[in-house]
């Protein structure tokens, strides 16, 4: 079966430098993950993407060593099965709050008897390889958002949960559920800690721990805290920063 790189960085010590895909399109997919990034995450959660603009965003992803990645809209275990029989070699999961979340999340990204994930990997054995029953459980992996203050209640029983192998933050969400400003980066200090203490608990269970970032700045700060798997803005963000500075470049030219 193909390794998965994502399991090789962390296994080497590394941390992962993964991008965004919001754009609901095989091009733009594969022009990202021809940038050389380590890992691409297709948003089926908040982006414009569904199952249908989904499938040919991995077809394009497939065509360099970029590993796809996909976060479902939900703890729901129709699109988190589909999502990986179509050749997702990770599975980002939001609002997961209890360990019960976290197992749910475990049982539908594994086949038996790890778990009760359905038969059926379509695509998975074109990207994966003939063998891909054989090993997708122990290759596939499974992260849980932690963003709400009951998942910070709960950390240590999440984190506790066999099989789960990372954890994702939302700074947003997480924010919003602490009464503090949406932010990726700048956080309101009650949620910069709460984000340590994440991180400082995901470490002792020998959890990975990743989470999003709006500029390379704060991704590589907490890449030096101990983060192993750092998103970087998005390609709906990346395109309109790069388009604002040409259309600034050329109307302060015009003035001048």
């Amino acid at each position: 079966m193909r390794p998965n790189r994502l399991r090789e960085i962390w296994a080497q010590g590394g941390a992962v430098i993964n991008g965004w895909l919001a754009i609901a399109n095989s091009f733009s997919a594969e022009t990202m993950a021809h940038q050389g990034w380590d890992s691409l995450t297709i948003d089926l959660q908040h982006g414009v993407v569904d199952y249908a603009g989904m499938v040919p965003m991995l077809q394009a992803i497939s065509t360099t060593n970029t590993v796809p990645v996909v976060r479902v809209p939900w703890l729901e275990p129709g699109i988190i099965m589909k999502t990986l029989d179509a050749g997702a070699y990770g599975v980002i999961c939001p609002m997961v709050n209890t360990r019960a979340d976290a197992e749910k999340l475990v049982a539908y990204t594994h086949y038996a008897p790890q778990g009760t994930r359905s038969f059926g990997p379509v695509r998975a054995l074109l990207y994966g390889g003939a063998d891909y029953p054989q090993h997708a459980n122990d290759t596939i992996v499974a992260f849980a958002m932690i963003e709400t203050a009951q998942a910070l209640e709960n950390l240590d029983d999440i984190l506790a949960t066999p099989g789960l192998d990372a954890i994702y933050i939302g700074p947003s969400d997480l924010s919003l559920a602490l009464g503090c400003k949406p932010a990726f980066d700048d956080l309101d200090p009650k949620a910069a800690e709460a984000v340590q203490h994440i991180l400082n608990r995901a470490k002792a269970h020998g959890v990975v721990a990743g989470c999003h970032n709006g500029t390379p700045e704060a991704a590589l700060k907490r890449i030096a805290m101990g983060f192993q798997f750092v998103t970087i803005s998005s390609d709906a963000r990346l395109m309109a920063a790069g388009a604002q500075q040409v259309v600034n470049t050329m109307r302060a030219g015009v003035r001048a």
